[in-house]
């Protein structure tokens, strides 16, 4: 999954496009070891745990959970990978556009 989000990110920079990353792997500095390890260059809020507040607020059961949310904030897909992912963000990206 990580290189195809890396690939992700490469192909939509400079468009209206945001990933965001939720973890939960542990406490801040092992965080940062991870993430520079991975070479994840996106945002990250850090849960430090799976009971965290931002596992707990967006109802996250598994990992990884993926939402996709549009242009106003809607969730509009959910657990879509790899080839539905594009899917869901080209459409969503041409669906801003056409406004």
């Amino acid at each position: 999954m990580l290189p195809h989000e890396k690939s992700l990110v490469k192909r939509l920079e400079g468009k209206p496009f945001a990933l965001l990353g939720i973890n939960s792997d542990g406490p801040v500095d092992e965080v940062k070891k991870i993430l520079a390890e991975n070479e994840i260059t996106w945002r990250q809020a850090i849960d430090e745990d799976t009971s965290g507040k931002w596992a707990t607020a967006w109802n996250v059961q598994g990992w990884p959970t993926i939402y996709v949310l549009d242009h106003k904030g809607v969730i509009r897909f959910r657990d879509v990978r790899d080839d539905e992912m594009d899917t869901a963000v080209t459409k969503l990206l041409a669906e801003m556009e056409a406004k």
